[in-house]
Formats: C-alpha cells, sequence, structure tokens
C-alpha cells in the first residue's frame, strides 16, 4: 500500500483533527509560535500560503490582518477550504508558482515542506514570489514527536510515510541557500511532549519549527 496522499480519503477529516483535544493544544501553541516571528516580517501586507489544504492556517492570517490567497494543488482539500470562508483561493503546484516575481509581500509555508518532493526548488518558487520573505511551519525531526509519528507510519500507513521532516539548523541553512541573497531569520520552537514544563522558544526539541525569512534589503 503506497502512502497516504491529501486526497479525498484525507481532506472530510484533516479539519476535523483540529477539533479534538491534541488538535486544539497543537493549533494553540502552533499559532502562537508562528505570531511570535511573524512580526518580524513587518506589517500586515499581502501574503500567499502554498499548501494551505483546508485553509486552517490562512483564516489565521487573514485574522491577523493579512490579504491572504491559498493555493494548493489538491482539488479535495480545496473543495473542504471552499466550505469555511471566502478567502481567495487557487488551484497550482508549489514547484511552479502560477505569479510573477515579488507578486506578494511574503509567501507562507505550513506543514507543507516535509511532503514535498523537491523541497529546495519549492523554496526557491516561494523566494521568487516574495518580496519580504517567507513564514515556515515545519515538524522538527528532533523531537520525540517527530520520532513517534515515523514509528506510527510503520506500522499504519498515514500522510507521514514519505515526510521528510527538518531540524532548526538544517532548516535555517535550507532557507539560506535558497534565498541566493541575504535574509535575517527568527525562529522558535513549540509543542513538546505532555508533561514538559516548556512550550516554545529557541530551543532544539520542540515538535514545530516556526520561521520567519526576511531579505536583509541593507546588503
Amino acid at each position: 500500500m503506497g502512502p497516504v496522499l491529501f486526497d479525498e480519503q484525507v481532506a472530510p477529516f484533516y479539519e476535523s483533527w483540529f477539533d479534538t483535544p491534541a488538535g486544539q493544544r497543537a493549533d494553540r501553541l502552533e499559532k502562537a509560535a508562528l505570531g511570535r516571528v511573524l512580526a518580524a516580517l513587518g506589517p500586515p501586507g499581502s501574503a500567499l500560503e502554498v499548501g494551505c489544504g483546508s485553509g486552517h492556517f490562512a483564516r489565521w492570517l487573514a485574522g491577523q490582518g493579512w490579504r491572504v490567497v491559498g493555493l494548493d494543488h489538491s482539488a479535495p482539500m480545496l473543495a473542504q477550504a471552499r466550505t469555511h470562508d471566502a478567502l481567495p483561493l487557487v488551484q497550482g503546484d508549489a514547484l511552479a508558482l502560477p505569479y510573477p516575481e515579488q507578486a506578494v509581500d511574503v509567501v507562507a509555508m505550513v506543514t507543507v515542506l516535509e511532503f514535498l518532493p523537491d523541497p529546495r526548488a519549492a523554496l526557491a518558487e516561494a523566494w521568487r514570489v516574495a518580496r519580504r520573505g517567507l513564514l515556515l511551519g515545519v515538524l522538527n525531526r528532533l523531537s520525540p514527536v517527530a520520532w513517534m509519528r515515523r514509528l506510527e507510519s510503520l506500522f499504519r500507513p498515514n500522510i507521514y510515510n514519505t515526510a521528510c521532516f527538518y531540524g532548526p539548523w538544517e532548516l535555517a541553512r535550507l532557507v539560506r541557500a535558497t534565498a541566493g541573497r541575504p535574509v535575517n531569520l527568527s525562529w522558535t520552537t513549540t509543542l513538546w511532549p505532555r508533561g514538559l514544563p516548556l512550550e516554545g522558544g529557541p530551543l532544539p526539541g520542540g515538535a514545530f519549527i516556526a520561521l520567519a525569512a526576511r531579505l536583509n534589503i541593507e546588503s
């Protein structure tokens, strides 16, 4: 059996996970982490969320004052997004974004990079389209949560079967390498294993990495 994709088998149930106790906790912590680094990208402007899925984080960005367009390759996921609100949605490929250079202020990719066949090319495309920088949310391979996800996928096929997780410094190197220009990075992690008192900060073991990369236009 092949890997589970973000298709009609997953789309109807994706958003409902955020209503579970675990999903609510993860959602709260992940949005808090993204909010902490989002300030590094300047005041609200235009944003493209690549891999928007059901539009969950696109709606959150819009709530922060950003003018958001959501893009996803999966028609079933976009169909789910359309049931929630009236944000502009586009079907497209993260490796060939249907936009000219510097079309938007910020490109966001939240739990997307891990599932793309060519993450380097996707980041290069994001940099091509962004005027200010990128907002990334990525599952951290150094976290026990990532180890558990990988172990689960060995016994039961799921969306993590083919996922490629990243550590904070590995992600930072990849972002810098694909930018092709000097960038300033801000990052934090969150969603520690249950029972530990730590829920955020620039520490290597949190399950979710929130990273903002802004072009250094003065260099």
